[in-house]
C-alpha cells in the first residue's frame, strides 16, 4: 500500500511539474507580449533582390491566383521573383503558370517534401538573388510585404519572420484555428522577441539571407517539420530570428476536422522527433555556452501545444476539485489549490494572447467544438507512429476572406 501511494505521489509531482511550468513559461510570454519589442536602428540603405519561393504538392486549386497575388508588391518589381515549385501539379495548372511572369520550377520526387523541392528549386534559379522569402501555396502577401521584411534586412538580421494571420473564419474549426495562430504569434515571436530571445519559425512568411539560407537548407532532410530542423539549427549557432507583427501574410486556415487532426499528428510528431535528437545537446548549449536561445526552442519541443494543454489542466483540476467536493477523507500530496492556481494562469495566458477582434459571437459558438478539437489532439499522441516518415499533405482550396 505504501508502495502504490508513493507511485500515486510520484505521479502527482511529475504533472504538476510539467503543467505548472508550462502554465507559468506561456503567461511570462504573453505578459511580456503586451508590451513593444527593442527596435534596432537601420544600419544599412539597400535594396535587395528577392526569391518568393512557393512549393506547392497537388495545391491546383490555389496556386494560380496565389501566384498572381504574389506579383502585386509595393517593391520594385525587377527586384523579387516569384518562383513557383510545382510538384505534381496538373497539366492545364502548369500552362496558366507558364503565362505569367513568374518563374516555374516544375519537381518531381520519389518522396515529396518542402525540403526537397526548395533545395531543387534553388539549385535552378541560381544565386542572383540576397534574399529567399519563402511562403506556402495557399499564402498572399500583403501589398508593403517584401518591403517590410527588407527594412528588417537594413537592421541587421539574417532571419525575419512576418506575422501569419488567418484569411478565412468561415468554419468553427477555422476560427479556433486561426486564435491558436494568434495565441502562438503573441507568445513565441511577439512576447519571445521582448525578452530578448528570437522568434519561431512558422514554415512560410519567413525570409532568409539567401546564400545561407540555401547552404544551410542543404543539411535539412526533414519529411515533415522542416521549419523546426531549420530554427534549431539556426539557434545553435546563434543566430537572432526577428519578428515583424505588422508585415502580414495572409494564410488559409484548416476547415474541417480530419484535416486538424492530420495537420496536428504532423506537428506533434515533428516535436517529438525533434526533442528526441536535440535534448542533450541543448543541455549542453545551456550549460557550457549560455545559449539560452537554443535550450528554450528544445524545451518547447517537449512542451504540450496549447489546445492539450488547456484540455489537461482544466480536466486535472476538475479532478481534484471533485475530490474537494465528494472524497473528503481522500487527502492527496498536491494540495488542489496548486492546480486551481495554474488552471488560472493558463487561462490569464490565453486572454492576454487572444486579439481583441476575436472576442465575438462567432468566436463563443467556435469554443462550443473546443472539447472536440482537444479530443482529436489528444488521440493523436497515440498515432505518431510512422508520420515523420511520410508526406502528410494539408489540401487548400480557398482565397476568400470570411
Amino acid at each position: 500500500m505504501d508502495a502504490f501511494k508513493v507511485i500515486i505521489n510520484t505521479i502527482e509531482i511529475v504533472l504538476i511539474g510539467y503543467f505548472g511550468f508550462a502554465s507559468i513559461y506561456i503567461f511570462l510570454f504573453a505578459f511580456a507580449g503586451i508590451f513593444k519589442a527593442k527596435k534596432k536602428k537601420v544600419i544599412i540603405n539597400k535594396q535587395r533582390k528577392f526569391a518568393v519561393l512557393i512549393p506547392g504538392y497537388k495545391e491546383d486549386n490555389v496556386i494560380v491566383e496565389v501566384a498572381r497575388r504574389a506579383l502585386e508588391q509595393s517593391y520594385a518589381e525587377e527586384l523579387f521573383d516569384v518562383v513557383i515549385i510545382a510538384d505534381s501539379f496538373q497539366e492545364n495548372t502548369l500552362n496558366k503558370l507558364r503565362k505569367l511572369p513568374i518563374e516555374l520550377v516544375e519537381v518531381s520526387f520519389e518522396k515529396s517534401t518542402k525540403s526537397k523541392a526548395l533545395n531543387k528549386a534553388m539549385d535552378i534559379i541560381g544565386d542572383q538573388y540576397h534574399v529567399a522569402l519563402v511562403l506556402d501555396a495557399d499564402n498572399i502577401m500583403e501589398f508593403d510585404f517584401i518591403e517590410r521584411i527588407n527594412d528588417a534586412f537594413n537592421k541587421g538580421y539574417k532571419v525575419v519572420q512576418g506575422h501569419r494571420m488567418a484569411k478565412n473564419t468561415n468554419t468553427a474549426f477555422a476560427i479556433l484555428d486561426a486564435i491558436s495562430e494568434e495565441v502562438n504569434n503573441h507568445i513565441f515571436r511577439k512576447g519571445h522577441r521582448v525578452l530578448g530571445l528570437s522568434s519561431a519559425l512558422i514554415g512560410s512568411g519567413m525570409a532568409f539571407d539567401y546564400h545561407f539560407f540555401k547552404s544551410t537548407m542543404a543539411n535539412v532532410n526533414a519529411v515533415g517539420g522542416f521549419d523546426k530542423e531549420l530554427e534549431l539549427k539556426l539557434l545553435r549557432d546563434k543566430t537572432k530570428i526577428e519578428y515583424l507583427h505588422k508585415a502580414l501574410v495572409l494564410d488559409e486556415k484548416v476547415q474541417k476536422s480530419e484535416v486538424f487532426s492530420n495537420q496536428r499528428k504532423r506537428w506533434l510528431s515533428a516535436q517529438f522527433i525533434y526533442f528526441r535528437r536535440y535534448v542533450l545537446s541543448g543541455i549542453k548549449e545551456l550549460i557550457f555556452k549560455g545559449n539560452v536561445d537554443f535550450a528554450d526552442k528544445v524545451y518547447q519541443m517537449i512542451s504540450p501545444p496549447r489546445i492539450l494543454l488547456l484540455g489537461l489542466v482544466f480536466v486535472l483540476t476538475s479532478i481534484y476539485a471533485l475530490i474537494d467536493i465528494f472524497f473528503e477523507n481522500v487527502t492527496s500530496f498536491i494540495s488542489s489549490e496548486y492546480w486551481y492556481i495554474t488552471f488560472a494562469i493558463t487561462v490569464l495566458a490565453f486572454a492576454l494572447s487572444i486579439p481583441r477582434k476575436f472576442y465575438s459571437l462567432s468566436t463563443l459558438k467556435a469554443v462550443l467544438t473546443l472539447p472536440k478539437a482537444f479530443v482529436l489532439m489528444f488521440l493523436s499522441l497515440f498515432k505518431l507512429k510512422g508520420a515523420n516518415k511520410k508526406f502528410i499533405h494539408t489540401q487548400h482550396g480557398t482565397l476568400s476572406g470570411q
